[in-house]
């Protein structure tokens, strides 16, 4: 077997820590495009290594998105099998999946801001189906901020609605919409600040002169379609200068981690792990659901 290169060993290491994971999760730990990581780890499993690339589904969603395809008008050929970005990937036989709730969280020393809710209840995952024409919006249906793709609405600006409030603190349910027309509602739980004790209790280390912060958020999808992300790809932290903490790609067995898909009327919660300088002050912390902030980005701000 022909030594991997460095992403490979970037994806194998990664890979191990978790022993399994769904595969837009791990690109999104390492910050990589799932298609590269799927390509990737397909040619890696082909190569001799003990490594399974799969892919699973909600039966019952994808025989009711067949079914609606005919009505869509544009999917005509046949499921094709095989391993996609959103299946998961096991690395070789008996490895635990990191992250599964394991009952109550210890208590931690720092500061805790914010009050934990309860379970956590995670709908199926659903991977993305082809894009489709969007049907006409009814009048219990309102149209999305820049109108459905395709029309002339959605190019121009003079008839979309005044931004709405998309700030809080901490405690606060803020709503917002996804990028394939999913509505959700997304709060800011708590912030555990410093988090040293629960990132070192995981079997991590933290180099001198740092800190770990821990986020808790809870996604509650309140729309028909399906939240497919992972619902903390971009939280980052604001510092007081300006600049962005993105999440550290660990994940800690007291405080779950997000999980990729939402299902309509579900909710679900994560915690997001983030190292940073041990004198950096956090001012706020921000959601978005694409690398760059947009009229749905929210923020929520942290006190001292």
């Amino acid at each position: 077997m022909v030594a991997p290169d460095p992403v490979d060993a970037r994806l194998l290491a990664m890979l191990a820590e978790m022993g399994r994971a769904a595969v837009h999760e791990l690109a999104a730990r390492l910050g990589m495009d799932p298609r590269e990581a799927a390509t990737r780890l397909i040619t890696l499993s082909g190569s001799g290594l003990p490594l399974l690339v799969g892919v699973e589904c909600d039966p019952n969603g994808i025989r009711k998105a067949l079914a609606n395809s005919v009505a869509w008008g544009s999917y005509t050929g046949p499921v094709q099998s095989g391993p996609v970005p959103g299946g998961p990937v096991q690395a070789g036989p008996g490895h635990a999946v990191r992250g599964t709730p394991s009952g109550a969280y210890p208590p931690a020393p720092g500061t805790v801001r914010g009050t934990p809710s309860g379970s956590y209840r995670q709908g199926p995952p659903s991977g993305p189906f082809p894009a489709q024409p969007h049907p006409v919006p009814t009048a219990q249906e309102p149209l999305n901020t820049w109108g459905p793709p395709q029309s002339s609405s959605w190019a121009r600006g003079d008839h979309a609605p005044a931004p709405k409030a998309r700030t809080g603190k901490i405690g606060s349910t803020l709503e917002t919409e996804g990028l394939e027309g999913a509505r959700f509602t997304i709060q800011l739980v708590e912030v555990v600040d410093p988090a040293d004790f629960l990132f070192t209790a995981a079997g991590y280390k933290l180099a001198d002169g740092e800190r770990a912060v821990v986020v808790h958020t809870e996604l509650a999808n309140t729309g028909t379609v399906t939240f497919n992300a992972l619902p903390d790809m971009y939280l980052v932290l604001m510092t007081g200068t300006g600049e962005t903490v993105g999440k550290a790609p660990v994940s800690l067995s007291s405080r779950p981690p997000h999980k990729i898909g939402v299902q309509p009327g579900e909710t679900a919660g994560g915690h997001t792990v983030y190292v940073l300088p041990e004198n950096t002050v956090v001012t706020s912390v921000r959601w978005s659901s694409r690398p760059e902030t947009d009229l749905n980005t929210l923020v929520w701000t942290v006190d001292d």
